[in-house]
């Protein structure tokens, strides 16, 4: 009888042990690994259902709303406006859509209209001061220069000058309101909405090459160098950033293995909060970056 009695026992542990390896509790160690945007003090941790993922970091597009609610929703940003808008350049395919239509104070998002209007109103290589034009606006997008974009917006005839260059690409001049070419000035605003069709109009214009050369590289150049490196976005993404106090921005386009090209912007204005948003908005674009389709 005891052999037997023994013999239930061992059989009841490994019942056990199996049910807790197909099902391991969630540890401080754990918590530690995630990103620090989901990651408050333990004490406090709430613990949600992780969204559906495959096992090698894949992501089925249909999961994505859970995925990216998932980061701008958290606890650490519960405070900030977040606007975002992904579509497919060429059918307009919506992949992810949040307060699209919301005016947000863009930050250097702003140079994406300064120097596409200047690309529609003069000749990439026309003489520009002691260099080109498409020169200038390399500058002005991929190092950030404030100076190099007020300079080219003095030139081009100001705000209002903007807005007739880019009314003819189709671009809502309601969507937006510019006082300077750098974006310095929280007096700007844009939604998520018109960036994304400003650069999607960029896209099938003659200026298209100069336009689309002069945006940072993921982990390879201007001020996207240093970020998304070793992950599956890097080479894959060129984008303008966008930093002030309590904004940051990232409007550009995805190069996707099964979608073709993604455009998307990302603005989001933040009353505390600064550094933090620069990880969770590269968060978004490598999850966008691993989507795709399932079956």
């Amino acid at each position: 009888m005891n052999k037997v009695s023994r013999c239930l026992k061992t059989l009841a542990l490994l019942t056990v042990a199996a049910f807790v390896w197909q099902n391991p509790l969630v540890t401080k160690e754990a918590i530690a690994q995630q990103p620090a945007y989901l990651s408050p003090d333990f004490d406090s941790i709430e613990i949600t259902v992780p969204p559906p993922e495959r096992r090698d970091n894949r992501i089925c597009s249909a999961d994505l709303d859970v995925v990216i609610d998932s980061i701008i929703k958290s606890r650490s940003f519960a405070r900030g406006r977040w606007g975002i808008l992904v579509e497919s350049l060429n059918d307009k395919t919506t992949f992810y859509s949040h307060n699209p239509d919301s005016l947000l104070i863009p930050a250097s998002n702003i140079k994406l209209l300064t120097t596409a209007a200047a690309l529609q109103k003069f000749d990439p290589r026309a003489k520009y001061r002691s260099t080109s034009l498409g020169e200038w606006v390399n500058v002005t997008n991929l190092n950030s220069n404030n100076n190099y974009a007020d300079a080219l917006l003095r030139s081009i005839g100001g705000p209002q000058a903007v807005k007739q260059a880019l009314r003819q690409l189709g671009v809502n001049a309601n969507s937006y309101r510019q006082v300077d070419g750098s974006g310095l000035s929280r007096q700007n605003a844009a939604t998520p909405r018109v960036l994304v069709n400003l650069l999607r109009a960029m896209n099938f214009t003659n200026t298209r090459e100069a336009f689309y050369s002069s945006l940072p590289v993921a982990g390879v150049s201007g001020t996207l160098r240093n970020r998304l490196r070793n992950t599956s976005a890097q080479g894959r993404v060129s984008a303008k950033t966008g930093t002030l106090w309590g904004v940051r921005a990232l409007s550009g386009y995805l190069v996707h293995p099964d979608y073709g090209t993604i455009v998307f912007s990302i603005l989001v204005n933040h009353p505390t909060e600064s550094r933090a948003l620069v990880g969770a908005i590269d968060e978004i674009v490598l999850r966008l970056s691993q989507i795709t389709p399932c079956r």
